[in-house]
């Protein structure tokens, strides 16, 4: 094939190829038209759920559903606060019990928060008062370099509760575990509950479905960057609670029947 010819042939390849491109495009047009999706503007459209409705029925109908999907969201925390109200206090508030539950809140630097140290100043109070017997500290020690539990242990020491008094749950991870792990694993049916106040509803009503009959004491706490995040965690929370409550799934870790409570009840004070 001489040049001429062959660039006479490039040619009408390069426009057979523009061709079909351009007729491709068009079938994939016609396809999204025909779907609704593109007007035929060129814009695409938004899908029907997107828009915003121009007839005032319309937008009736929209803000009812926005209203409806906002009281379904706020349902669980309504049940916590309904279920709890009345066994919710403070520390001069709590009740004698033999047990006492801590929950895990994170460590700074191998050491309890700020926010777990109020907490467990909580029940040093309390057992300094004789108003409880045995510390059960529930925390995270799902990892070898982070140990809640043990750090919760060495501050209680510190703070004059005896190391027999103080049993260690290592896999609370989160509350439903620890809640359910202190009645099957511990043996506990009766406790008072340590918190902050944001948490400490939910809590009582995990504990409550998991067998274990509470009352709550919510420490004080800075209004911080942490409280007010942890305030809104809660409204998510609260659905998974509610979850909990009602399906009463297996904790991550179960294991056997431990008697480290009923060991440190018989040891006297």
């Amino acid at each position: 094939m001489d040049r001429k010819n062959r660039r006479w042939w490039e040619r009408l390849r390069g426009s057979a190829a523009a061709w079909r491109e351009g007729a491709a495009g068009l079938w994939r047009a016609g396809r999204l038209e025909r779907s609704g999706r593109v007007e035929r503007s060129g814009r695409v459209r938004r899908p029907a759920w997107l828009r915003i409705p121009r007839t005032r029925k319309g937008q009736r109908r929209a803000v009812q559903g926005v209203m409806a999907l906002c009281v379904v969201a706020l349902l669980p925390a309504t049940w916590l606060f309904v279920t709890t109200d009345s066994k919710i206090g403070s520390v001069a508030d709590a009740p004698p019990a033999r047990v006492a539950m801590v929950f895990g809140a994170g460590l700074w630097k191998g050491e309890p928060s700020p926010y777990l140290a109020h907490r467990l100043d909580a029940a040093a109070e309390l057992y300094r008062a004789g108003r409880i017997e045995v510390v059960l500290v529930t925390g995270d020690n799902s990892r070898e370099e982070y140990d809640e539990p043990d750090a919760m242990r060495a501050y209680l020491k510190k703070h004059g509760v005896p190391d027999r008094r103080i049993v260690s749950d290592y896999a609370g991870f989160d509350t439903w575990d620890s809640c359910v792990r202190a009645k099957k694993i511990f043996g506990v049916d009766r406790a008072v509950l340590i918190s902050q106040g944001f948490h400490i509803r939910r809590a009582v009503a995990l504990c409550g479905a998991a067998g274990v009959s509470s009352y709550g004491v919510g420490v004080d706490a800075v209004h911080d960057t942490t409280w007010y995040y942890g305030g809104a965690r809660e409204v998510l929370a609260a659905g998974k609670a509610a979850l909990d409550a009602t399906l009463h799934p297996d904790p991550r870790f179960l294991g056997p029947r431990e008697r480290g409570v009923e060991r440190a009840l018989a040891s006297g004070r």
